[in-house]
């Protein structure tokens, strides 16, 4: 028997649970007002569903901006921290780390405890105390408290990407979900891009009234701002998504509601624990790549820092642009796994291109910039057709917290193979994990 997952379209098997919000056009006779009396009031309204999703794609922007300071700076933490490119890599592992059990916390709490308007203002919150934590850590050269300060930006970061998902879902499912995921990573994925293309800068213009790890952290708590703007970002979407419930009753008094519980976790689909490890397998080769990347071009092809900024970040300057364009064609084509099955070949091919060649490293990243685009629009929405909606938040922290796992545990493995056995030893090492996960996308298509 086929998967559901190759079929033509989506909406066939996007069930709904008894817990529902989903805020879709006719998806509800609504008796009363639409709110103002205007479309951008109505809930029911594309226009208003749309700016609800603007505010969705701005929670993750200062969340995305910070992660990525330490890959833009990374030989100044080197030279200002005092510290090894192992010790680096830690900053990125420290981040992960607690997600192996908080992000899965986050999604239960996000179903059964909190609800998700309450959820993503605290994740944001601990976005915001993480950022400050971290700068701290560089303004008093402890880098022990730097780490510290990453262990928390990473339990409210991908907290907070569970619950931005979930929001997604409630407000698209059935309708141009693809497309909307697509969007998100895109939104986010402009704010790795701004980064990498400016803290340099701001690093240099500080670096003219601070000095050594005084400057750094004045810089990272500078850039903090951009969590204080999600912040506001998820307060204004909560008083959306309230006033969107209210106004199409919901949750009216006496509905029954589904609840996730833990022993639910182990009636998950086969193909559900599929997505997962083709998940950690893909993005263990990119996102510890990223990190670090900078260095990797300034050796090899003798880039500046400002130049091997630029064409480390152009991963998330080609998904900026290219995740809306293929969720849009995933929507409309379906057959997820055939796209998710494409985007590991490409990427296997532009691993190859900047191991073992000389090509233009701009043309190995855009290629691969691409392909991260293909597979995050078809592999996130696919967790929505097998798992009931009120799961979605428990389902998608388990997901993220496995890929949290691989993160932590490759990032420092990274770091050692660097300073053990060079960066050629390290992209063969990333193109073993997107050979094995190929084989988890080809199980997934015959199941």
């Amino acid at each position: 028997m086929s998967s559901p997952l190759l079929n033509d379209g989506t909406d066939s098997f996007v069930g709904e649970s008894s817990s529902s919000t989903n805020f879709g056009e006719n998806e509800i006779t609504v008796e009363g007002s639409k709110g103002c009396g205007y479309l951008f009031c109505d809930p029911r309204s594309t226009l208003h569903r749309f700016i609800a999703l603007i505010f969705m794609c701005l929670l993750g922007f200062g969340s995305c901006f910070c992660y990525d300071n330490p890959g833009a700076l990374q030989d100044n933490f080197i030279n200002d921290m005092d510290i090894s490119t192992a010790q680096f890599a830690q900053l990125y592992a420290w981040y992960s780390w607690p997600n192996v059990v908080f992000c899965f916390i986050g999604g239960f709490l996000l179903d059964s405890v909190f609800g998700v308007r309450l959820g993503t203002v605290i994740f944001c919150v601990l976005l915001v105390l993480g950022q400050v934590v971290f700068a701290l850590g560089g303004i008093f050269n402890l880098f022990w408290v730097m780490l510290m300060g990453r262990f928390i930006f990473g339990i409210g970061g991908e907290s907070l990407a569970v619950a931005q998902n979930t929001y997604a879902v409630s407000w698209f499912k059935g309708k141009e979900l693809n497309m909307v995921f697509g969007l998100q990573l895109s939104f986010a994925r402009v704010g790795s891009t701004v980064n990498f293309n400016t803290i340099e800068h701001v690093y240099r213009w500080m670096e003219q009234f601070y000095k050594g790890h005084t400057c750094l952290g004045i810089v990272l708590l500078l850039a903090g701002l951009t969590c204080v703007g999600s912040l506001i970002c998820a307060i204004v979407l909560a008083v959306i998504d309230y006033r969107a419930e209210k106004i199409l009753n919901k949750r009216p008094e006496g509905q029954i509601v589904d609840t996730i519980r833990f022993s639910d976790i182990k009636e998950f689909p086969t193909s559900f624990w599929l997505m997962t490890g083709t998940c950690v397998a893909y993005y263990v080769a990119i996102f510890p790549f990223i990190a670090l990347g900078k260095v990797f071009f300034e050796r090899k092809y003798d880039f500046s820092a400002d130049n091997a900024n630029t064409v480390n970040g152009i991963v998330y300057i080609v998904s900026a642009f290219a995740s809306p364009f293929f969720g849009f064609v995933v929507d409309r084509c379906g057959r997820n796994i055939f796209w998710v099955f494409l985007s590991i070949l490409v990427t296997i091919g532009a691993h190859g291109l900047l191991a073992f060649t000389f090509v233009n490293p701009y043309v190995s990243m855009f290629i691969m910039g691409f392909s991260y685009s293909m597979l995050a629009s078809a592999l996130w929405p696919m967790v929505a057709l097998v798992v009931p909606e009120y799961q979605l938040g428990t389902a998608y922290g388990i997901m993220q917290a496995f890929q949290n796992l691989g993160l932590a545990v490759i990032s420092m493995t990274a770091g050692y193979i660097v300073d053990q056995g060079g960066y050629l030893i390290l992209e063969v090492f990333f193109l073993s994990w997107l050979c094995r996960e190929s084989r988890y996308n080809l199980i997934m298509y015959f199941l």
